[in-house]
């Protein structure tokens, strides 16, 4: 199990305040009978729903207007309904995402604007002995407390990496964020509803919703795991995340949490659970987020097209590893002979991360980073390497991760018409110049 109680350090600080159980009651005293607003864009004089700020960044997407929204940082805006925001670059210089920086992504518009926590319940039902009510209070009360770090990253995220380019959001890096997770065992619900036999998978459902009728894709928002799937074990239903309440757009009052999965499955809003005795056969199941059925997840625009893409749903396999820089970022000009440290992160979904290596000179030659302390198996990993450009001129940094289980970040790009689970070796450019 990769659960943890009690504290986890921060990088590089002193140690995160404790979300016990006496703590959540404390904070739900203060919250039963009290509407939370959802948070709403400001929009600017040019009516685009963004503020007028700019992106600081462009290394990792092209200029982007940037949205301002209360309990969040400036993001990166890529959409208004649905409402979808990035991260901006800079916020990974921390392990743990800050919650206001934390992305944003939903697929209907149809949001909440507030939720009541003295009406609230979460439901288990269907194919189970005893159907479940749960308040919030009961949730924190009745189950035992546990926490896991783990990255969310949309299945998504680098989409605007594929070539021939591809239909959806055009993440750059910007679709991911690292957390404490802190909430109650799904297993500890599901057995205390007690699951019948022959039940064959659990769908999740939130409040988010869609403005079509009944039945139909874009009504509702919801998705399955196999029932005899191994990472039910490791789920939680989070109420918390960095030691304080979920924002609203993350998911208030609950999500489910799947570690070392996309965040197709982690399910915002959470307030459904049902034991199926049948296979899901809903849109968001078989008509979204498809994987090609084959280790890369990779095919070819000519396979697509010939009708031979065999597929698997992304929420049931485990993310690929990646690494990414950074710093630095190609912002600025390095300066020959000065020694610089390069930095990074790095996770996957299979094991944590072994080794993370860098060449900086176009991959020619490799270099092992030293590794910063293991915040868990689904959480990003630290790595730096020491660096003294000895000539000015352009550098093409690269840096490659291997996680727990030999996997290796390939070189080639992939393709697949969903654009998803992109993880080719990264790339970075830096100019250097003289001394003055």
């Amino acid at each position: 199990m990769s659960y943890q109680q009690g504290d986890l350090p921060h990088p590089g600080g002193p140690s995160a305040p404790s979300y016990s159980r006496r703590r959540a009651l404390q904070i739900l005293t203060g919250l039963l009978g009290t509407a939370i607003p959802l948070p709403r864009a400001v929009h600017a004089e040019d009516g685009t729903g963004s503020s007028a700020l700019s992106l600081p960044d462009t290394h990792w997407n092209a200029a982007l207007p940037m949205a301002q929204v209360p309990q969040k940082l400036p993001l990166i805006r890529f959409s208004d309904r649905p409402i979808v925001l990035g991260t901006p670059r800079p916020f990974f210089e921390s392990l743990l995402t800050p919650n206001a920086a934390f992305f944003v992504r939903y697929h209907l518009d149809v949001i909440p604007n507030a939720i009541d926590l003295s009406h609230w319940r979460l439901m288990v039902r269907g194919n189970v002995a005893k159907p479940l009510e749960l308040s919030f209070e009961k949730l924190l009360s009745r189950f035992e407390t546990v926490s896991v770090v783990a990255v969310n990253q949309c299945t998504g995220n680098s989409r605007s990496r594929f070539s021939p380019r591809v239909p959806g959001t055009q993440w750059g890096n910007e679709g991911m964020g690292n957390a404490r997770w802190t909430g109650v065992r799904l297993s500890d619900l599901l057995h205390q509803a007690g699951l019948r036999p022959g039940t064959v998978a659990l769908r999740f459902q939130g409040l988010d919703s869609g403005r079509s009728a009944e039945g139909t894709p874009a009504h509702s928002y919801a998705k399955s795991l196999d029932a005899a799937d191994p990472i039910l074990e490791e789920c939680i239903v989070a109420y918390a995340m960095n030691g304080e309440p979920l924002p609203m757009l993350n998911g208030f009052p609950v999500r489910l949490v799947v570690p070392g999965r996309f965040s197709t499955c982690w399910v915002k809003h959470l307030s459904w659970i049902e034991a199926l005795s049948e296979p899901d056969q809903s849109h968001w199941m078989l008509g979204a987020y498809r994987l090609p059925d084959n280790p890369r997840h990779s095919v070819t625009p000519a396979e697509v097209a010939a009708g031979k893409l065999a597929t698997i749903a992304a929420s049931s396999v485990p993310m690929p590893v990646r690494s990414f820089f950074v710093r630095p970022d190609g912002s600025s000009k390095l300066v020959a002979r000065l020694p610089i440290e390069v930095k990074g992160i790095a996770f996957s979904g299979s094991g944590g991360i072994r080794q993370v290596e860098v060449s900086t000179d176009g991959g020619r030659s490799w270099r092992v980073a030293r590794l910063d302390p293991d915040l868990g198996p689904y959480s990003f990993r630290g790595w730096r390497l020491p660096w003294t450009p000895q000539r000015p001129g352009v550098y093409e940094l690269r840096c490659r991760a291997t996680d727990g289980k030999g996997n290796a970040q390939p070189t080639e790009p992939i393709w697949n018409p969903g654009g998803y689970a992109w993880n080719q070796v990264e790339t970075q450019t830096v100019f250097v110049g003289e001394s003055a």
